[in-house]
């Protein structure tokens, strides 16, 4: 293995497991996760994390396997502990450190938390070189999104950013903002972890965090709502590194087509769709689900409402593919709120758009920082005499 090739450890692909076999609304995906999940802790042998797993009755306890793991867990760390003593005996800084992150790599995959956390703290207080810093740090980045500790993330990406504007090297700089971004997506920053993203597509090399389609799919779900019509075709739609694995995710295609082809009925099929395959099931987007479905609603009401002074609510309900009582509904909930400008004539069942002007916003913008103004030179006064 190269020196500079990253590990996929730990494997983030069995945390998605646990987070399926704890949602009972996902009952339908739980025999493949269950099985996918005890393939992953045995080829790892990770017997903390199956200690973890059964605890909460995600997966059956079997005594014996968890015994057998456990012996080879001991008789591996063992020798990693040899190696570690050797290397203080006999050899310089870099073979310690080698031998340090070796143990803490070793702790990460079977899915120790806090002895893998240590381990590889040490490893980065011993290792020399800022890439395999940088790289130690993504590790502890992935430990904390492993276990679903923000805390753990928000330092570690401090501090990689930190390492990285030292010096980091093109590849870890891209890495990171993969990092970056899926966590900041995490925390409901769509556009800003979109950008990161978007920016990183055409350089995409960590698999180490999330396949290419699945990263593919998540710069799409993110950019789809916050890029305006023209960028959204330029940026994604015809994009090669789209286009390329759009036929492995048809309804994230569905979804940004007929979006952008003013297609509304297909539309909200496809976002039906897509909350109940790729926001739900994903246990980074899931918490967002209901917030991001309403937003690229109102999103394609404001597209469709823009293009027209009025239009009458039959009209409206069937662009949409829904009944005239859904969208007076809905579409009385946004206006209440302020997120679509526009008044329902329930009399003449008719919808009027009334945006605003962009020169009463700025005046009134004007006016109100004025009398801002004007308050504090009062107060000043009042001081001053």
């Amino acid at each position: 293995m190269a020196e500079d090739a990253v590990l996929p450890i730990p494997n983030l692909t069995l945390a998605q497991d646990y987070f399926v076999l704890s949602s009972p609304s996902l009952a339908h995906l739980h025999d493949n996760a269950r099985k996918t999940l005890l393939e992953g802790v045995q080829a790892d042998q990770m017997a903390p994390y199956y200690r973890i797993v059964t605890s909460t009755s995600a997966l059956p306890l079997d005594q014996s396997l968890l015994e057998r793991m456990e012996k080879e867990n001991k008789d591996e760390l063992d020798k990693l502990e040899e190696r570690l003593e050797e290397a203080k005996k006999t050899e310089g800084e870099t073979d310690i450190a080698d031998a340090l992150r070796a143990r803490a790599n070793y702790l990460t995959r079977i899915g120790d938390k806090d002895k893998s956390t240590e381990a590889q703290k040490l490893a980065l207080e011993k290792t020399p070189g800022l890439g395999s810093r940088i790289d130690i740090v993504l590790t502890l980045i992935r430990i904390g999104l492993f276990f679903g500790d923000h805390e753990m993330i928000t330092q570690y990406l401090q501090q990689a950013e930190e390492l990285v504007e030292k010096g980091g090297d093109w590849d870890r700089r891209n890495r990171l903002k993969v990092y970056r971004g899926l966590h900041l997506l995490s925390i409901r920053q769509f556009k800003r972890g979109g950008e990161l993203l978007l920016d990183a597509l055409s350089t995409f090399t960590a698999t180490e965090l999330i396949s290419y389609n699945d990263f593919v799919a998540s710069t799409i779900m993110a950019n789809v709502l916050t890029l305006s019509r023209p960028d959204l075709k330029k940026k994604l739609i015809i994009a090669p590194e789209v286009i390329q694995v759009l036929p492995d995710l048809p309804t994230l295609a569905d979804l940004m087509k007929n979006l952008y082809d003013s297609h509304y009925d297909k539309f909200f099929l496809a976002l039906a769709a897509l909350e109940q395959t790729h926001l739900k099931p994903n246990r980074l987007l899931a918490p967002h689900a209901r917030f991001y479905v309403r937003e690229m609603r109102i999103l394609a009401y404001n597209q469709l409402l823009e293009s027209y002074r009025s239009l009458t609510l039959d009209s409206l309900a069937r662009s949409f593919g829904v009944s005239i009582d859904f969208v007076n509904s809905e579409l009385s909930r946004f206006i209440a709120s302020g997120r679509l400008h526009c008044t329902i004539d329930k009399v003449n069942g008719v919808v009027v758009t009334n945006r605003p002007s962009v020169k009463n916003a700025q005046y009134e913008t004007v006016i109100r920082q004025g009398d801002i103004l004007l308050n504090a030179v009062q107060r000043l006064s009042k001081v001053l005499y």
